[in-house]
């Protein structure tokens, strides 16, 4: 997995040249056209002539903040451009009202954790009008809450197994004897007491080391909780639906005028197909404070070198369970997405805290 490159050298610019970099930034952001110094002088604050804010563009364009497209007179931000804007220019304010009203019901009305995941992808993807990707916790390195042995028939054995963020996952388990109803509870009660709050990867080997231990030593409880738990962190799909990233919205990249090439939307598309590039660049996020930007090709994949992605983890109580984005245009109101990806993330993991089992 590539690394993120590191920002760029910190530039002091004086009042003028972020007025005007801030100005030419947002001017391209609105229109999508570039930006000459005629259309500076008139819509920044500062009184400049033409000739003035001309040689103000010129130090920008040697600092690589700015750059000429082709043959045109105006001028257009530069990766290293968005990022000195973002880092240092930029304001993010609050969402409004009514879309945080819309976006919180919508939340809290699913009661289901996968629900929720989708739901809050799609929301996403609707209020910024991108594509909304958000990666699913790692059922094998969540935690446990409880366990439940439940008696079908005389060798049938219901597990139903639940994690802190709610998930729930039911296995039907093939015992080699008869065990009692009290029996049964007697073992869940030792599995939850010795294996709660441990991670589903960490019980299955220690449930290894127990088997290989002297069964008929062990408690009654204990030895039933161990062979029966045994079986269920032996299935191989336990924890794996196969989906580790759900992407909402990716159509309305099709109506961005920056992606006009049908080759690059083919790749692009690909990459939403396979995931893996979305995977790992939210798996970079896992652990930021707060939100995270890649723009352009500072997510180290060239596939992504007209896109900027933003991300920020969402938690369950205090342990980060995974990272909700956005994958839009490098040409992006970034104030509004910003916004919308951190409140939408803090809200994720609250629904999803909300409507977990109670202890």
């Amino acid at each position: 997995m590539p690394d993120r490159p590191p920002d760029p050298p910190d530039l002091e610019l004086n009042e003028r040249a972020e007025v005007v970099l801030k100005r030419l930034i947002s001017l391209y952001i609105r229109d999508g056209n570039p930006v000459g110094s005629r259309t500076l002088s008139r819509e920044t604050d500062l009184a400049l002539s033409p000739a003035t804010i001309r040689n103000v563009m010129a130090d920008l364009e040697e600092h690589g903040l700015i750059q000429a497209p082709h043959t045109s007179a105006g001028r257009v931000p530069t990766q290293r451009g968005y990022r000195f804007f973002i880092n240092g220019l930029l304001n993010v304010g609050p969402m409004d009202q009514q879309t945080l009203g819309e976006l919180e019901q919508r939340m809290f009305a699913i009661s289901d954790p996968k629900g929720i995941l989708t739901g809050a992808t799609e929301m996403l993807s609707r209020i910024t009008s991108f594509a909304g990707i958000v990666s699913v916790p790692d059922k094998r390195q969540g935690h446990i809450r409880q366990i439940e042995f439940l008696r079908l028939s005389e060798r049938r054995v219901l597990a139903i197994l639940i994690t802190e963020d709610g998930q729930v996952q039911n296995r039907i388990l093939s015992a080699h004897r008869e065990y009692g109803e009290s029996e049964l509870v007697e073992a869940a009660n030792y599995f939850n007491a010795v294996y709660s709050a441990r991670t589903l990867s960490g019980v299955r080997a220690e449930l290894l080391t127990h088997m290989q231990m002297d069964l008929q030593s062990m408690r009654r409880e204990m030895r039933t909780a161990v062979r029966i738990a045994r079986q269920l962190f032996d299935d191989d799909d336990l924890g794996d639906d196969g989906d580790n990233v759900l992407v909402s919205g990716e159509n309305n990249l099709l109506a961005i005028p920056d992606f006009g090439e049908l080759e690059k939307l083919k790749q692009l598309f690909d990459t939403f197909k396979t995931k893996q590039v979305l995977f790992d660049l939210l798996q970079k996020s896992m652990f930021a404070d707060g939100v995270n930007i890649f723009i352009g090709e500072e997510s180290g994949y060239r596939i992504l070198r007209d896109c900027s992605v933003i991300a920020a983890p969402y938690q369950v109580g205090n342990r980060k369970m995974g990272v909700l984005g956005v994958v839009g245009p490098t040409r992006m109101n970034y104030d509004e997405v910003i916004s919308a990806v951190d409140i939408t993330a803090r809200l994720l993991g609250s629904a999803l805290s909300a409507h977990a089992p109670e202890h």
